[in-house]
């Protein structure tokens, strides 16, 4: 069911709502939380239909807020709201509210969200593009007890990455850190099955994925070593590669969906390590909306620690001109030492004259 209102006011929104789940049956509201979701008009398709998908696991009244480019000095100073109001198998199993904002209201979409809020439920804010720089105290971030960025669509992602630590607040969070919990997962079980002390690490990933800054620092706040960072052709995560003591621990993706784990002195294991969807990443953040602490701890670790510490100091793996070039200079050495062994010890040195003095008048 769609209901289209042009030119409203949040109280005919509500009562739009209210009428709306007469009509199909179902006057109680069983939502568990509000999901407003600030976006443009190119990506408000692909974001509604992955927070959709999502209320399959969480039924959620979902607020997309569109805020529309005026052409013109008229339009911009004409304030207008527009709403479409979809409920049924129209939204999924939640409810959804698209809000145009057009002209002075775009400064106070807040205005416009906080009346269509569920009331005593928790509320989450996403941004999908063009977040804020500081999303705790954005006006419609302030609303919210959960806000989540992606640092991947931003123009600079690894930029932004230090832009989101300097603005931490708790309660924020990252689709860029939610798509390597897989990989944290494999990591940390791995560690399990064996007793062995790690020293070194490496993450290869494609370039400007903030996701692969995301797992180095997390390796290197954790496991407290150096952590070296390789360029692939992707796609994304592709490599890590631990070195301990028993052994090295690589866990390798080539393709984007499978994985497999190697271990020494173990078989290789394959392991489903698909890429997941948007969708996916949204419902896995809306499971817990307390702060991550695990999330600030590795954004904090800094990358400026990761690229003077860890980047230069983690060893490169040894290959066999290495080995061949050390053994020919150490066999070099050891004849140097003997020669000078068997050499007569060599006379001193005669004392230098000391130099005259000037005649000082």
């Amino acid at each position: 069911m769609k209901t289209d209102l042009t030119d409203t006011t949040s109280s005919k929104i509500n009562k739009a709502l209210v009428l709306g789940r007469r009509a199909i049956g179902t006057p109680a509201v069983g939502m568990v939380l509000t999901l407003v979701i600030v976006t443009d008009e190119e990506n408000a398709y692909d974001a509604l239909k992955a927070a959709n998908e999502a209320s399959r696991e969480h039924p959620s009244r979902t607020l997309v807020v569109i805020k529309r480019v005026s052409r013109s000095p008229r339009d911009r100073a004409t304030a207008r709201l527009d709403a479409e109001v979809r409920l049924g198998a129209d939204a999924s199993t939640g409810e959804t509210v698209v809000l145009r904002l057009y002209g002075e209201v775009v400064d106070h979409a807040q205005s416009v969200v906080l009346p269509l809020l569920l009331p005593d439920a928790p509320v989450v804010v996403w941004w999908p593009v063009n977040a804020p720089s500081d999303p705790a105290n954005d006006p419609l971030g302030a609303l919210a007890q959960r806000r989540v960025t992606d640092t991947y669509a931003a123009e600079q992602p690894i930029h932004e990455l230090t832009a989101r630590a300097d603005a931490y607040t708790p309660g924020d969070t990252d689709l860029s850190w939610t798509r390597i919990t897989p990989w944290r997962s494999m990591l940390a079980a791995a560690l399990d099955q064996v007793v062995c002390e790690v020293t070194s690490a490496e993450v290869e990933g494609e370039e400007f994925n903030p996701s692969v800054e995301l797992l180095a620092m997390w390796l290197a706040d954790r496991l407290k070593v150096p952590v070296r960072r390789s360029k692939s052709a992707g796609p994304g995560l592709t490599s890590v590669r631990m070195e301990t003591s028993s052994g090295p621990i690589v866990l390798d993706r080539p393709d984007g969906s499978l994985a497999t784990l190697s271990i020494e002195g173990q078989p290789d294991r394959a392991v489903a390590l698909k890429r997941r969807e948007t969708a996916e990443l949204i419902a896995e953040e809306l499971r817990r909306l307390d702060p991550d602490d695990t999330y600030a701890t590795a954004l904090r670790f800094g990358l400026e620690r990761l690229d003077e510490k860890a980047a230069t100091t983690a060893p490169e793996p040894a290959g066999p001109a290495a080995v061949t070039e050390t053994v020919a200079v150490e066999e070099t050495v050891a004849v140097e030492e003997t020669v000078v062994e068997d050499a007569p010890a060599a006379k001193p040195a005669a004392k230098k004259s000391p130099a005259k003095k000037a005649a000082a008048k």
